[in-house]
């Protein structure tokens, strides 16, 4: 018989698990077990939200736009973060993150926008409004409440509410008799560290009013989840107020037997509100900072995932989380309208209706979006 082909001097076949091993240690055990550590020992430690004011369908408007894309002074707005219209001078006025109050004219060609800049606050101005005298009411981030002169004087009405200083001071309106309403989006977090109020849950905005003939500051009321946008109703009884977290709108009352108390506006709102403006035609016009995505549900149901996020911000960067911004349009009774979002847009934290023209300002993009509504209007929508 032919002798066999195998040698019979051949080392015996080992197996060798060392590579696998090593490989699942360094690559998966040995980062859980860091970030489960990690996770342990960091002191952020969110809350739960009252999930069940967000129960229920989420409102959808009748005709919707999902192309915004005419952009106004490239480079030159840097975050203009709220748009105030000055109908007598035709000049748009914006808080960029640069510190300047600039002015943008506004011609029948957008493209033959001027810009300038007017004031300089020194800090960060967020909202702002025309006031009764035609001086322009700032939200200074940094500042507080702010008064400009047409001649560019600034004054300091206010800092601060019961002995507690404004964080974020945020969004103004000025009543018919000269009262001042604003929101101070939080008490414990500034615009930098905005995020960690968003993912804490705890309530600690605040919308006041100050009295320019007392001098007096007065909380109307507290514990907001991130108070944001105010603007009055035509008829004065009431104000309209933000709440970017809990997605919805509340009416404050200021005359009348229910002078003091707050109601629904509009609620389940289909994103994060920012600045709410009034066009005198009807229509209040709702920033949305992004659409709800599944993403920021889970987060705002689970306090463990708003830490694993709280935790990726502090550490890596938190991942993208917001698209479709753009503005919501309601009627006087809080319906909805007609919804204006593109996928590629998100953080716009003002819509403001100029004749024919949606202008929309961000707290984060170098620019100012313009729309033609008549060339490009919502249309209706079939779901």
């Amino acid at each position: 018989m032919p002798e066999s082909t195998k040698s019979r001097d051949s080392p015996p076949t080992t197996t060798t698990t060392s590579g696998p091993l090593t490989f699942l240690f360094f690559f998966v055990v040995l980062p859980v077990g860091a970030a489960l550590l990690l996770y342990r020992l960091d002191s952020f430690d969110p809350v739960h939200l009252p999930i069940h004011e967000l129960a229920g369908l989420v409102l959808t408007a009748p005709a919707r736009n999902s192309r915004l894309c005419w952009l106004i002074g490239v480079r030159a707005l840097p975050a203009p973060e709220d748009l105030a219209f000055d109908s007598k001078e035709g000049v748009i006025y914006t808080g960029c993150t640069d510190g300047w109050v600039k002015r943008i004219t506004v011609n029948e060609s957008v493209s033959d926008s001027v810009i300038e800049n007017w004031v300089n606050t020194g800090g960060r101005p967020l909202g702002l409004v025309i006031g009764n005298d035609n001086q322009v009411v700032v939200a200074d981030t940094e500042k507080g409440l702010l008064s400009i002169s047409k001649e560019g004087v600034v004054e300091l009405p206010s800092d601060k509410a019961e002995g507690v200083k404004f964080k974020l001071t945020d969004c103004p309106d000025v009543a018919k008799d000269g009262m001042i309403y604003f929101t101070d989006a939080s008490s414990k977090y500034n615009l930098k560290d905005h995020i960690w109020d968003i993912l804490e849950g705890n309530p600690h905005g605040r919308l006041m009013s100050y009295d320019p003939s007392t001098k007096e500051t007065k909380v109307l009321v507290r514990d907001l989840y991130f108070a944001n946008g105010v603007v009055i109703y035509p008829d004065q009884n009431f104000l309209i107020y933000c709440e970017s977290v809990m997605r919805r709108c509340r009416k404050y009352h200021l005359q009348g037997e229910k002078k003091g108390s707050v109601e629904e506006f509009v609620k389940l709102l289909p994103g994060l509100p920012d600045n709410i403006r009034y066009d005198g035609e009807g229509l209040y016009w709702i920033a949305f900072a992004s659409e709800v995505t599944t993403s920021w549900n889970l987060a705002q149901r689970y306090p463990f995932l708003r830490k694993i996020l709280g935790i990726l911000e502090r550490y890596v960067g938190r991942p993208h989380m917001e698209k479709n911004g753009g503005v919501f349009a309601v009627d006087l009774e809080g319906k909805p309208v007609a919804h204006y979002y593109d996928a590629s847009l998100s953080f716009i934290s003002s819509g403001i209706k100029i004749g024919k023209h949606l202008y929309l300002g961000s707290i984060v993009s170098p620019y100012i979006i313009c729309l033609n509504l008549e060339k490009y209007p919502a249309l209706p929508s079939s779901t």
